[in-house]
């Protein structure tokens, strides 16, 4: 074991480190570990330690970087016995809230050696260090296949002993001695039997064994019971997902030794399946747990879905062929099968469950950097996700997200370098009562007094409303039915959670257009329902339009309906025949619409109906472009047979939600032009096209990914005439449909596009002089996102004149420019000499610079004739020519060139004749 005497800190962050924002904290290098307690969030980096409040404000931070010293007896390990330079990387962020204390382990480097160390810092402020060990607790690397958390130990009947618990890989190289298997226990506290980070037991020291390369992703405690989840391969290419229960039973070797487990089973996936990430689903009798599994062993197919894990500790401990105390057992686990598949996604990366009233709510984050909330009612059916964050890039979700303990209305999402605390919710967002309503979101209700929506705990002193217990589609509804008599009894069901005082205070009320709809001897309402007896047992032969009116204490709903006669509602087409049918209260059958009771009353038995008209089934065999930005795209084109009568094309997610519809033009029959709406989500969309009907053909798909980025403009500078040919450099630059520069009236269109770059010709300017900056923005469909990087405008180039040099048959061409901030490149020119009327190409070969001129070669290959009359050179739009020197300008360039070894031999007799005169000088 290694004793590490010393390791100072540089207490407080340096300025620029980090930043806060609005619920936003960003800091310098990629998160390792982040914890919340209390009121407070612990974020380790691979530098620093941060203490912030619940609100992301910096309170403490130190640096994890100083001095390590070390024992003689070390020497062989480390080589030397002097003072290092080391590095502190945190692998395990623990807040023991009950001891007031944070639990930082992880690996000390020092050279090419890795060995464990721990700190024990106060809670309240983590410059105060308590306890400091060279002892390993948890994984000595990175690593995302490790669980470590706090566990109670039952001592007595009424005290718990807390211990570390430590499920992780194993790894066959270690410099440093240990004695850590699969699964340990590890004391927090001095007073334990063996101090503080001791393995040992009473008697022994007790661990959990396993074979092979053991992936754990997660672990929790609840009441007795401690829960660990793994990846476990079994096979070169398969692997089980395994779940095992410990007891906290008196001591760390009966914990162990009490380890029971199942295989987790996907009907789809089978063996080749993944566990990502895991959250349990808090309340819940049965236990419910939730997981994010990859379906096919990789990232990219991936589902969320819900198991009951209620222990089951009939089973014998300690004969598990994967874990075990003693030795391997051939006893094969027991089995559980997923009660629900909730959300199918791609790159989903985390997740984290709560429950608010009946319902469960799952936060998941994405690969992509998007932040999902999906609710659930108790029959396991999900409302429509919804975005609560979104990155603009693809920085993957941390794959923590935590609650904010404090309010329950926000959670932590990690990005990388940044923390953000996001709003559960998006309350505010929904001015009107229906649409609070249809949201389906257990955390709102619509506020009377207010008249907002908003939490119910913000919502005091009033009335509310919300959603019921179960997903619903409309807030009230209605069915009809006649009875044998032929007496007619409208039902009115309304689908609503509200004040426990205001169900006292229920009423309806009734009214038609001509005559009194209800008998006298009508029923009492009864909350969440009323009836009406209708007085007379017939119904016009055109429907009956009606209002009723529902008061809940001091809220008010009006519905307006139209009743039928089920019985007369008949004919072609039979999927119209079925949505009018239900949207009359109704009921469906085999033979067509009767009364309710008699029949079907969901909406969905319409949707597995033909139309019965006689259209052409469009086929759908591409769309271009099929990978969009999630500001969707214009004109998009669609290809495939009998499209002609197509009339929309419709876009849904995975999910029973509402689509997206978009009007086709252009429609030839094999082809059709339609716009790609904009999306919250990122991710896979299914297309169909749409006919008059209602009926939707076609199965294929557009993805939506994230915005386009512009990091580089090179080169950034261009001259006033304009047309330089530029390239933007970035990310999801193919998404780019026009661009802009901001001096410009006219829109641009990027030419040879890829995912990381396209090229342009810059615009001119609107002024002949000056320099002055424009900024470039880009658009994607009919939104404009702006370049970081601008663009300079300077005065035009001025080319001075050329000299010529014959080289056998090629003439090589030298063109002198002055020097200016443009920086031409050979690429921006071209050049050709001009004989007898005949053009030559004189190819760039390059560039010298000297002084306050640039210099540009190229040369003409088998010029027929020793000279040429003109030289034409070319930038953007703009074609100058240059001329030969005249005759008294060669003669002077000659004069000048034969005068110059003159001047210099004049220059040496004159030096000699002056160091002769002074040597006699000196004689004298």
């Amino acid at each position: 074991m290694i004793l590490l005497l010393g390791l100072v800190f540089l207490l407080w962050g340096e300025a620029g480190w980090c930043l806060e924002e609005n619920g936003v904290f960003t800091y310098v290098g990629d998160i390792r570990h982040f914890a919340v307690a209390n009121n407070t969030v612990y974020i380790a980096t691979e530098e620093k330690l941060y203490q912030l409040s619940h609100n992301l404000t910096l309170v403490h931070s130190v640096t994890q970087r100083g001095v390590l010293k070390v024992r003689k007896q070390t020497e062989e390990q480390f080589n030397r016995v002097s003072g290092w330079n080391a590095t502190f990387s945190v692998n395990v962020l623990l807040p023991f809230i009950k001891n007031n204390t944070l639990i930082t382990c992880g690996v000390v480097s020092v050279s090419d050696n890795h060995c464990g160390y721990c700190e024990v810092l106060d809670l309240e402020n983590i410059s105060h260090r308590l306890h400091s060990e060279g002892v390993q607790v948890g994984p000595l690397k990175r690593s995302n296949t490790s669980v470590v958390f706090l566990v109670d130990v039952e001592k007595t009947p009424t005290l718990a002993d807390t211990f570390i618990l430590t499920a992780m890989q194993q790894y066959k190289k270690n410099s440093c001695p240990t004695e850590m298997k699969a699964i340990n226990l590890q004391n927090t506290d001095e007073d334990q039997s063996g101090g503080t980070f001791s393995f040992t037991g009473a008697d022994s020291t007790p661990v959990i064994d396993s074979q092979g390369d053991v992936e754990f992703v997660d672990g929790f405690q609840i009441s007795s019971v401690i829960y660990l989840l793994s990846n476990v391969p079994s096979g070169a290419k398969s692997n089980r997902v395994r779940l095992i229960w410990l007891e906290g039973k008196t001591s760390k070797k009966l914990t162990l030794e009490s380890v029971r487990g199942a295989i987790l089973t996907l009907p789809e996936g089978g063996e080749g399946s993944r566990l990502l990430a895991s959250s349990v689903i808090t309340g819940q009798q049965p236990v419910l747990w939730s997981g994010v599994f990859s379906v096919d062993g990789g990232r990219t197919n991936t589902e969320l879905v819900v198991f009951d894990v209620t222990p089951d500790l009939t089973l014998d401990p300690d004969k598990d062929p994967d874990f075990y105390t003693k030795g391997k057992s051939n006893v094969k686990p027991k089995t559980l099968k997923p009660e629900a598949v909730l959300f199918r996604q791609k790159y989903m990366t985390s997740v984290l469950a709560v429950k608010q009233k009946s319902w469960m709510v799952f936060f998941i984050g994405t690969g992509d950097g998007q932040l999902i909330k999906l609710t659930v009612d108790r029959n396991y059916h999900a409302a429509c996700p919804r975005v609560l964050y979104r990155a603009n890039d693809d920085r993957q979700v941390f794959p923590k997200i935590r609650l904010d303990p404090v309010d329950h209305k926000h959670v932590y999402v990690s990005f990388r370098n940044q923390m953000r605390r996001v709003p559960v919710s998006q309350c505010s967002t929904y001015t009107k009562l229906q649409e609070c309503w249809s949201a389906q979101d257990p955390h709102c209700v619509w506020c009377n007094s207010d008249q907002r929506c908003k939490f119910e705990d913000d919502c005091r002193d009033s009335d509310w409303l919300s959603i019921p217990d179960v997903s619903q589609q409309k807030m009230v509804s209605h069915k009809v039915v006649k009875d044998q008599s032929g007496q007619i009894t409208l039902n009115i069901q309304t689908h609503l959670t509200v004040r426990p005082e205001a169900p006292s205070n229920f009423t309806c009320q009734f009214s038609g257009t001509s005559r009194e709809l209800c008998s006298r001897n009508n029923p009492p309402p009864k909350f969440p329902q009323c009836n009406c007896i209708l007085s007379e047992s017939t119904l016009p032969a055109d429907g009956l339009y009606f209002t009723v009116k529902i008061r809940l204490g001091t809220i008010q709903l009006s519905e307006k309906l139209k009743l039928r006669n089920c019985s007369a509602i008949s004919g072609p087409p039979r999927s119209v025949l079925c949505q009018q049918c239900m949207e009359a209260g109704c009921g469906w059958s085999t033979d067509g619409c009767s009364w309710a009771g008699q029949g079907v009353v969901t909406d969905s038995v319409c949707q597995k109906i033909e139309s019965g008209r006689n259209l052409s089934r469009p086929e759908i065999s591409s769309i271009t472009p099929s990978v969009v930005s999630f500001y969707g795209r214009n004109h998009a084109l669609l290809l495939g047979r009998n499209l002609q009568d197509v009339t929309r094309v419709r876009i849904q997610a995975d999910m029973d939600c509402t689509p997206k519809e978009s009007l086709v033009w252009n429609n030839t029959g094999v082809n059709l032009t339609f716009h790609v709406p904009s999306t919250d989500n990122k991710g896979v969309v299914q297309v169909c096209a749409l006919l008059p009907d209602g009926s939707c053909h076609g199965n294929t798909k557009i993805t939506y990914q994230s915005l386009p980025s512009c990091t580089n403009i090179a080169p950034n500078r261009t001259w006033i005439s304009g047309k330089r040919k530029t390239k933007v450099m970035g990310s999801h630059l193919e998404f780019v449909e026009k661009l802009k520069h901001s001096h410009a009236k006219q829109e641009l269109t990027p030419t040879n596009s890829s995912d990381q770059s396209f090229t342009y010709e810059t615009p001119a300017a609107e002024t002949t002089q000056g320099v002055f900056i424009s900024t470039v923005s880009l658009k994607v469909a009919n939104q404009t996102l702006t370049c970081s990087t601008k663009v300079t405008y300077y005065p035009e180039p001025e080319f001075t004149s050329f000299t010529s040099t014959w080289i056998g048959n090629d003439v090589r061409i030298t063109i002198q420019k002055k020097a200016d901030k443009l920086e031409m490149t050979t690429a921006d020119l071209l050049v050709w000499g001009v004989q007898d009327g005949k053009e030559y190409r004189c190819i760039m070969e390059d560039k010298e610079t000297s002084n306050e001129t640039d210099f540009f070669n190229c040369e003409i290959q088998s010029l027929p004739d020793a000279s040429f009359q003109e030289l034409k050179i070319k930038y953007g739009d703009i074609t100058i020519s240059l001329w030969p020197p005249s005759v008294i300008h060669q003669v002077l360039m000659i004069l000048r060139l034969l005068l110059i070894p003159c001047v210099i031999a004049v220059l040496v007799i004159l030096y000699q004749w002056q160091k002769k005169l002074t040597t006699e000088i000196n004689k004298l």
